[in-house]
């Protein structure tokens, strides 16, 4: 549980301040481009930090999903990243996140 919170924790600082946590670890800021990047990688361990969390592992690729088609779709609704499978992405994970919801909806809960 403790390497799950750290992840948590660590994809929530990259999300919303990944120049400090390049600084910290790299020695060098990031903007632009990298910041965008920074922030899906704080998306992608926030999602390993949820399926690493008690409870069917699932939820931490839903989340992943869905979370990195909403940012992805921001980035390309409100900033000037508009890279030719940027779309396509953004449909993949849209697609995907129904899929997962669709299989954990599906699946029996344990009566415990």
């Amino acid at each position: 549980m403790l390497a799950a919170i750290a992840e948590v924790a660590t994809g929530l600082a990259l999300i919303f301040v990944p120049s400090v946590i390049a600084l910290l670890l790299i020695g060098s800021g990031v903007e632009g481009v990298a910041a965008a990047l920074a922030r899906v990688a704080g998306i992608a361990l926030i999602g390993l930090g949820i399926a690493c969390w008690p409870g069917p592992p699932t939820v931490g690729m839903l989340t992943y999903s869905t979370a990195v088609a909403v940012y992805l779709g921001y980035l390309g609704y409100s900033e000037s990243f508009t890279g030719p499978l940027l779309w396509p992405v953004v449909v993949l994970h849209l697609v995907l996140s129904a899929f997962l919801a669709g299989s954990i909806i599906r699946t029996p809960q344990n009566a415990g």
